[in-house]
């Protein structure tokens, strides 16, 4: 079994991960103030403003046909998983991906280094990485109430 640690402040939680009869789950062994940890609080406005402007530069760059851009913003692994995907360099894959076109935002929210990005007409998911904020997925559209959502483009 391997051990998860959820850090937040000066709190840890340690938790199992097992394979259940349907997949992987988590047993979380000690109590951890989920709220806090799950509501975004806390997170600086540089951080909130960081994801938001990566997240804006990404569509923009969609919106402008410009690929060579907006896979600079991709994580390495949703770019590496999209090249695999398509046979093809990222630019040109990116092109045959017909992601929506998104409007203004909606919303952002920040927890420790990842982030979910709301504007209007898609949802972004990004990472921090020690250059900056990266899409870590994107056209994404929220399943049933109690399911995640459901992105086509994505890292493996």
């Amino acid at each position: 079994m391997d051990a998860i640690v959820l850090l937040r402040g000066d709190r840890k939680t340690v938790g199992k991960l097992f394979a259940g009869p349907r997949g992987p789950a988590v047993a979380v062994a000690a109590a951890v103030d989920l709220a806090g940890l799950l509501s975004g609080c806390g997170a600086s406005p540089a951080r909130l403003e960081g994801a938001r402007q990566a997240g804006q530069a990404f569509e923009e760059s969609l919106t402008a046909a410009d690929y060579s851009r907006a896979c600079a913003l991709l994580a390495p692994q949703t770019r590496r998983q999209l090249e695999q995907d398509e046979g093809k360099p990222c630019g040109p894959a990116l092109r045959g991906q017909e992601l929506p076109s998104a409007g203004e935002v909606r919303g952002t929210q920040v927890y420790g280094r990842q982030a979910m990005l709301r504007l209007q007409g898609d949802t972004l998911f990004l990472s921090q990485f020690d250059d900056g904020w990266k899409v870590v997925a994107a056209d994404c559209t929220p399943q049933r109430q109690d399911d995640p959502y459901r992105c086509s483009l994505k890292g493996g």
